[in-house]
């Protein structure tokens, strides 16, 4: 029987099932960070979805040398994008949506390529290519190897301690057999011709680079493919404020489609002199200085700039609650690159920056953002996007709907459950709700929720005053 009474015709007890007021609020995301920047490994341009650095290793690969860039192009700019990601889990985040991002220049970025040939009077007539997965300097590490024997050809694939065997009698079940089962290359087929040959040999034809350093352009794709998903914090790895421009322009667009968001971006210099005030935005965290962390690659300890002090801040930041404040957090760092006097750390707060300092550990000193409005506590942003995030996924179930007083009075009641149970969290001390509509709204198909909301408001200060008697 249908839920809602199409027509009567049959004699018989017709029921329409009304379950507005059974609507609620789902669950809300709060600490789901979205990242971009370089890496050696991963697909270009698309959002992948890590819970762990382990499964950021697999898919994006180990970052290189911080100061002496990549083997294959020593000088290079260092990787950005695992490097991050080390620091962003081991502030706590839990999930992640990475994308890889690279200044290849025109057209697809390139893969490392071999030849698998057969050799006909000392020359190499090539069957088909190998063609690694994804482009980047990871797959130069490939020992490849293709020996004939008995008729039947065998293509061997090292990687590491991974180990792939290919066998078949001829180059098109060979590439066939590459293209069904190899997580490492992916072969072309031969032309009709040499289908039936047996190769005996491959050699490697390209080895590729990680691309040159990214820009304001890359940035942009990389932010426009986090556009649309569930995403709370915002980095992108190893970027200061010389790159404001395309993130303050992805903070503006996903506000305005519903899909509010903080970015964390690390001060251009440790100096508080020169750091300045880069920025009036209430989503946006600038911090400072650098961090002191180990470099897998050169196993030793590394003086990283700001940018992954904010890759840090922002996987704290994901484990904390909305009205659960950064000020006097600690983060797992050993040491700074800076520390800053009492004088500096004025001057910081002065400027709106979330500097970290050396007391008991390190702690963040203000839990701040850049806006010089009534948002400059992290928290408080973060109660009110929690809120409207809240009203959207409690009013969306009611679009559709009756326009009348008994929905509207349903409303209020799944909104005001979710209101009351933000007071019972403390992230609000009050609130007043009103639902209504006026009958030219109601003609409209309009129904008006107004909203005051009191938000809970983090302890920066303790004033004592002591009388001795």
């Amino acid at each position: 029987m249908s839920e809602t009474i199409g027509e009567m015709i049959l004699p018989g007890t017709y029921i329409d099932v009304r379950a507005e007021g059974l609507i609620g609020v789902g669950g809300i995301s709060t600490g789901n960070v979205g990242i971009v920047g370089t890496a050696n490994r991963g697909p270009v341009d698309e959002v992948r979805i890590l819970g762990s650095y382990g499964e950021a290793l697999d898919t994006f690969g180990a970052y290189d040398s911080y100061t002496s860039g990549t083997a294959i192009t020593p000088g290079a700019p260092a990787l950005t994008l695992v490097r991050a990601l080390e620091q962003l889990f081991a502030g706590g985040a839990s999930s992640v949506f990475a994308v890889r991002i690279g200044d290849f220049g025109v057209g697809t970025p390139p893969s490392t390529t071999w030849s698998i040939t057969f050799v006909d009077s000392a020359v190499d007539n090539e069957l088909f290519k190998l063609t690694a997965r994804t482009p980047g300097t990871w797959a130069n590490d490939i020992q490849v190897t293709c020996v004939k024997s008995g008729g039947v050809a065998t293509l061997q694939l090292k990687y590491g301690r991974f180990k792939e065997e290919f066998v078949a009698a001829t180059a098109g079940a060979l590439a066939t057999a590459v293209n069904a089962g190899s997580a490492l290359v992916s072969a072309n087929a031969p032309v009709p011709a040499e289908v039936a040959m047996v190769p005996d040999k491959a050699t490697i034809t390209n080895a590729t680079s990680n691309g040159a350093a990214f820009t304001n352009i890359q940035i942009t794709t990389g932010l426009g493919k986090l556009a649309n998903q569930p995403v709370n914090i915002v980095v992108v790895a190893g970027a200061t404020t010389a790159n404001l421009a395309p993130i303050q322009a992805h903070l503006e667009a996903t506000e305005n489609d519903g899909k509010e968001r903080l970015a964390v971006l690390g001060a251009a210099s440790d100096d508080p002199q020169t750091i300045g005030s880069p920025v009036s935005n209430a989503r946006i965290l600038v911090t400072a200085p650098g961090i002191v962390a180990d470099d897998a690659a050169d196993s030793r300890a590394v003086t990283l700039p700001a940018s992954y002090t904010a890759a840090l801040i922002a996987g704290r930041l994901a484990s904390l609650a909305p009205h659960v404040s950064l000020t006097n957090k600690d983060v797992p760092v050993a040491e700074v690159s800076k520390e800053y006097t009492r004088a500096e750390q004025k001057v910081l707060l002065g400027n709106r920056i979330l500097a970290l300092k050396k007391d008991l550990g390190i702690r963040v000193l203000k839990g701040i953002t850049t806006d010089t409005g009534a948002f400059k506590q992290i928290s408080v942003r973060r109660i009110v996007d929690y809120a409207k995030a809240g009203v959207r996924v409690g009013s969306n179930p009611y679009i559709g709907k009756l326009n009348n007083a008994r929905v509207r009075a349903a409303l209020q009641a799944t909104l005001d459950g979710f209101l009351s149970g933000m007071v019972l969290d403390e992230m609000l001390t009050a609130y007043t709700l009103q639902v209504s509509a006026t009958r030219q709204q109601e003609i409209n198909g309009i129904a008006l929720v107004t909203m005051t909301l009191q938000p809970t408001f983090s302890i920066d200060f303790v004033k004592v005053i002591m009388n001795l008697e």
